[in-house]
């Protein structure tokens, strides 16, 4: 399987085509009031803007109560950004021939702007390619070439799974081991679903993919070569790969991350709250039960892949380095301390699902946390 690399535009240097050209002209000025809103546009102060970063929790005894954190950002940044967005979604939508998937990658808020990466079949390159320039014309975009073929089967062996020692209290981490029949996964903290006030289990939606025998029961692994049931599946999301889990008596999951030092969970980054990451050049980290501890850049944001299934993921997060991630490990989430207060905890990403297996591209990639919250109104 071979794998060729073209790009169309650049992310600096004279030949970027961005969405924004100009600051400071007339048409910058429509461009921005275009896409914040009159009203926004011209509340701006000194061309900046507020935006959502992030879902917390306040106080950790009640899940169920809300503040949305906000940041002040560049007006052109914010522009360029969500354009990207729109035509991303735009150019997932069009089912145009050859199109494997794509992310918007944001621009730093010094050099604002945005650029959007395509995978396309090396097949239908030429055709795709002419379709390209009608969709995603207004902004940068690079195109990778993808020879679909047999997937590889390089595999990381990360070691031991890591195990719970006991559960005295019930309460079981996220980070750690869990296993449906004999495939291994790894537990998110807890996942929170308002719309019933249920605090619930959550691992990857695969896990229970083809099980023998078939089984709705999710089980923890003790480091004493013991078992423990502590639930069964509530609801199962497979085109975004996440299954929820009711917990059984006595068993309820903990907003924590079990690792070298326990994370304590707070909330979660927006979709915007996430491109603030990429803009300040941000790292994320996960912990995940077979390779541990692990961090890297994000390489996309708001992606789409057509690579599996047959309906397109929606939401998904690209970052870090396929090598570290090994099986086992899918499940776990991404995350970064909160930045307006790093010592009281963390702020969940989104669940690492998979990792790149064709040549050419190299990132962990999973369905980001702000798509459930859309779809389903879960949080963190």
């Amino acid at each position: 399987m071979t794998s060729t690399n073209r790009e169309r535009g650049s992310r600096s240097g004279s030949g970027r085509r961005e969405f924004l050209r100009t600051v400071g002209t007339a048409g910058y000025a429509l461009g921005v009031a275009h896409v914040l809103g009159v009203e926004d546009f011209l509340g701006a102060s000194g061309g900046e803007v507020s935006i959502a970063t992030a879902l917390v929790r306040p106080d950790p005894s009640d899940p169920w109560a809300i503040e949305e954190r906000t940041r002040t950002v560049p007006a052109d940044w914010y522009a360029a950004v969500t354009k990207a967005f729109e035509l991303n979604r735009r150019l997932a939508r069009t089912g145009v021939t050859g199109y494997l998937g794509s992310a918007v990658v944001p621009g730093s808020y010094d050099d604002p702007g945005a650029a959007i990466t395509v995978d396309v079949s090396a097949r239908d390159f030429d055709q795709t390619l002419e379709f390209l320039e009608t969709i995603v014309d207004e902004v940068a975009y690079d195109v990778n070439v993808i020879e679909r073929g047999e997937a590889a089967t390089t595999q990381r062996d990360g070691g031991q799974f890591r195990r719970v020692a006991h559960v005295d209290d019930g309460r079981v981490p996220g980070g750690v081991a869990c296993r449906a029949g004999y495939s291994r996964a790894t537990l998110t903290p807890t996942l929170y679903d308002p719309s019933g006030k249920r605090a619930l289990f959550a691992t990857a939606s695969h896990t229970f993919g083809g099980t023998e025998p078939a089984t709705d029961e999710l089980v923890l692994p003790l480091e004493n070569g013991q078992a423990v049931p502590i639930g069964r599946v509530y609801a199962d999301h497979a085109i975004e790969d996440v299954v929820a889990v009711a917990p059984n008596s006595p068993y309820r999951p903990d907003s924590v991350i079990a690792g070298p030092t326990r994370k304590r969970v707070r909330g979660q980054f927006t979709r915007l709250g996430l491109a603030d990451l990429v803009a300040r050049e941000k790292s994320l980290t996960k912990v995940g039960a077979k390779t541990g501890r692990t961090a890297g850049q994000i390489e996309g944001i708001d992606a789409v892949t057509s690579l599996t299934g047959e309906s397109p993921r929606y939401g998904q997060l690209r970052w870090g380095d396929e090598r570290d991630m090994a099986d086992g490990d899918s499940g776990s989430v991404s995350f970064r301390a909160d930045p307006a207060a790093p010592d009281r905890g963390v702020l969940v990403a989104g669940f690492n699902n998979a990792r790149t297996w064709w040549p050419g591209q190299n990132y962990i990639w999973g369905t980001a946390a702000y798509r459930l919250t859309e779809r389903y109104g879960y949080h963190f």
